[in-house]
C-alpha cells in the first residue's frame, strides 16, 4: 500500500497533468474555428473546380490530345499513395484511422500483384507505416514548422507527385487523408489524383449553353490539371488540420476528466488512509493511558 506521502505526490502530479490537458483543449478549440472555416470555405472552390474539369474533359473526350494527366499511363501497374496526416500526436485515433485505412489499400494492392509507392506527407503517418512498409516508402514531407497551412504547402506535394508522374515513376495515385464532419467525426478518405477523376459534370451549365474555348480545350485542360491537382491536395490539407484539432480536442477533453476521476479517487484514498493512520494513533495513545 502507498504512504501518505506517495499518495499526497501522486495527486499533486495528476493535477499538474490535468493543467496541461486543460491548457491544451483550449487552444485546439480556438484553433479548431479558423481551422473549420478554412476548410469549409475550400470544398466550394474545390467542388466547382471538378465540376469545370469535368465539362472540358467531355469536350475533349479520351483522344490522343489529352493531357496524360486525365488520361494516365494507360497501365494499373504501379501505385502511388500520398497519405496525409498530423505532424504530432494527441489527438486520439486521429492519425491510426488514416494510416489504417491506407494500410488496408497497402494489402489489397499487393494481393493483386501491384507495385506500392508511399509517399508520407506529416510524421505521425510515417511513423506507423514504416513499422510495416518501410521498404515502400519513397519520401517523407514534413510540415513541423509551417504554422499556419496554406497553398505553399500544397503545391509542395504536388510539385513532388507530378514531377515522379513525369519520370514514369507510377501509374495510379491515390490522396488519403481525412474529411473533417464535427469535433467527434472524421472521415478517412481516398481519392485518386493521377488518372485525375475530374467527378460529375455540372448538369445546369451544360444543358443550358454550348462553349468555344480560346485556346483550345486541350491547353486549358493542361494548365487546369496541375492546378486541380495543387488544390485537392490543398483541401486535403486543410481538412486535416480542422481534423487534428477536433481530435485533438476531444481527446484533451476525455484526458481532463479522465485526471479529475483519478485525484477523486486518490484524494479518497488519502483520507482514507489518513483516517485510518489516525484512528491507530488514537487507540495506541489511549491503550497506553489506560496502562498507567
Amino acid at each position: 500500500m502507498p504512504s501518505l506521502k506517495d499518495l499526497k505526490n501522486r495527486i499533486a502530479s495528476v493535477k499538474a497533468t490535468q493543467k496541461i490537458t486543460k491548457a491544451m483543449q483550449m487552444v485546439a478549440a480556438a484553433k479548431l474555428r479558423r481551422a473549420q472555416e478554412a476548410a469549409e470555405a475550400a470544398r466550394p472552390y474545390s467542388q466547382r473546380m471538378a465540376a469545370v474539369m469535368s465539362n472540358i474533359a467531355q469536350a475533349v473526350g479520351g483522344g490522343d490530345d489529352a493531357p496524360q494527366l486525365m488520361t494516365g499511363t494507360g497501365k494499373d501497374d504501379t501505385h502511388l499513395l500520398v497519405v496525409c496526416t498530423a505532424e504530432r500526436g494527441m489527438c486520439g485515433g486521429f492519425n491510426s484511422q488514416i494510416a489504417r485505412f491506407a494500410r488496408d489499400h497497402v494489402r489489397r494492392l499487393l494481393a493483386d500483384g501491384k507495385t506500392v509507392k508511399i509517399l508520407c506527407v506529416g510524421k505521425k503517418g510515417y511513423d506507423i507505416l514504416r513499422r510495416e512498409y518501410a521498404s515502400l516508402i519513397i519520401e517523407r514531407v514534413d510540415f513541423r514548422d509551417v504554422k499556419q497551412m496554406s497553398f505553399a504547402q500544397a503545391e509542395t506535394v504536388a510539385d513532388k507527385v507530378m514531377g515522379l508522374f513525369d519520370q514514369g515513376g507510377f501509374d495510379v495515385c491515390t490522396l488519403f487523408y481525412s474529411e473533417f464532419k464535427s469535433v467527434i467525426s472524421q472521415v478517412p478518405t481516398a481519392q485518386q489524383l493521377i488518372p485525375a477523376s475530374a467527378g460529375p459534370a455540372d448538369a445546369d451549365a451544360s444543358a443550358s449553353a454550348i462553349y468555344d474555348y480560346e485556346p483550345s480545350a486541350e491547353e486549358i485542360l493542361e494548365d487546369l490539371l496541375p492546378r486541380s491537382i495543387k488544390v485537392q491536395i490543398f483541401r486535403a490539407l486543410l481538412e486535416n488540420v480542422a481534423g487534428e484539432m477536433g481530435a485533438k480536442m476531444s481527446a484533451m477533453d476525455n484526458a481532463t476528466r479522465n485526471a479529475g476521476e483519478m485525484i477523486d479517487k486518490l484524494s479518497m484514498s488519502y483520507n482514507r488512509q489518513r483516517q485510518a493512520q489516525i484512528t491507530k494513533e488514537l487507540i495506541e495513545i489511549i491503550s497506553g493511558a489506560e496502562a498507567l
